[in-house]
């Protein structure tokens, strides 16, 4: 029986990505490496009574593109967590919860506050293609982003294209 993927398989310099975001410049770190990933509503869960909403991605690997690109082999995606901690609420807009069918595009990640330095609470938008929306109130920004599988080729073999 095989055991986990590891990304020590794949060689090279590639590492899984495993990063946290505490403030909004750390969330647009995020953003960028989340950017075009792709879910299904279903792999968006929300655990109220531990305040998280993780959602399995799998992402488009921008920090492997240009190396592709240089060796002439294909592009890749990589299964990932994003996962948001002190979730008071969640709200989406576009999407029905449990649906396998629908497969949404993620756009950008973005954390809204009123600026008061005395009250970190504020909500987390991650904007989807076609006018959708995942919007989680959390008491404080606590964000995490952790590649969970080995990058495997990106079945379009295409890099995503925003020129189309």
């Amino acid at each position: 029986m095989a055991g986990d993927a590891r990304f020590e398989d794949v060689g090279g310099e590639d590492r899984p990505v495993r990063l946290k975001a505490v403030i909004a410049e750390d969330l647009t770190v995020i953003s960028s490496l989340v950017q075009d990933a792709v879910f299904a509503p279903a792999d968006l869960r929300w655990a109220e009574k531990k305040r998280r909403l993780v959602l399995l991605l799998r992402r488009f690997r921008w920090e492997d593109r240009e190396r592709a690109e240089r060796e002439g082999r294909a592009y890749e995606r990589v299964q990932s967590l994003l996962t948001i901690d002190d979730v008071r609420r969640v709200r989406t807009m576009g999407l029905e919860p449990g649906d396998t069918a629908t497969v949404c595009v993620a756009l950008a990640i973005a954390f809204e506050t009123d600026d008061d330095p005395e009250n970190p609470a504020g909500t987390v938008r991650i904007a989807l293609a076609g006018d959708g929306e995942i919007a989680a109130d959390v008491e404080c920004l606590g964000a995490s982003l952790a590649d969970v599988t080995r990058p495997y080729e990106a079945p379009s073999g295409k890099a995503p294209d925003h020129d189309v």
